[in-house]
């Protein structure tokens, strides 16, 4: 299955694509606010409104063999260590070798950015090239799952 956290997901047609092509049911899960897809594989979850009821609702039921699409490293975090694969938005794969660091930088800049009030500016904008890393990256993760599950 691919779970998708939805809320300010730049990449959720791709999913949806890929997802089809591979015949894997897909959940996107959101706070509301999205069109539902007629696609019967696609599964539109609305959580109720509240700080990260769609995480939970999604790291609840990640496991081996699941693609979960997400941006937030504490979800990436918990849904790795459920055995799930994990992508970011531009197709950077999230694994046990390397969460603990995301985690740590992630807890730094924040640190840095609440130390400065005056600091501006968040991550660059969502590119082409990220939108093509990330679907190179999904196919490559969904055919891993394919060669490993035979």
């Amino acid at each position: 299955m691919i779970y998708v956290d939805a809320d300010a997901c730049p990449v959720k047609d791709e999913v949806e694509r890929v997802g089809t092509r591979h015949g894997t049911r897909i959940f996107i899960v959101s706070n509301g606010g999205l069109r539902p897809s007629q696609n019967p594989l696609v599964e539109t979850v609305i959580v109720p409104e509240g700080p990260d009821v769609a995480d939970m609702w999604i790291a609840d039921r990640a496991t081996k063999g699941d693609v979960v699409i997400t941006g937030d490293i504490p979800l990436a975090s918990k849904c790795v260590a459920a055995g799930a694969r994990v992508l970011k938005h531009n197709g950077e794969a999230l694994t046990e070798a390397n969460i603990g660091n995301v985690l740590a930088t992630r807890d730094l800049m924040a640190d840095l950015r609440a130390a400065d009030p005056f600091r501006q500016g968040g991550g660059k904008p969502f590119s082409k090239a990220d939108r093509s890393r990330f679907l190179d990256a999904l196919e490559r993760e969904m055919q891993r799952i394919k060669r490993e599950t035979k």
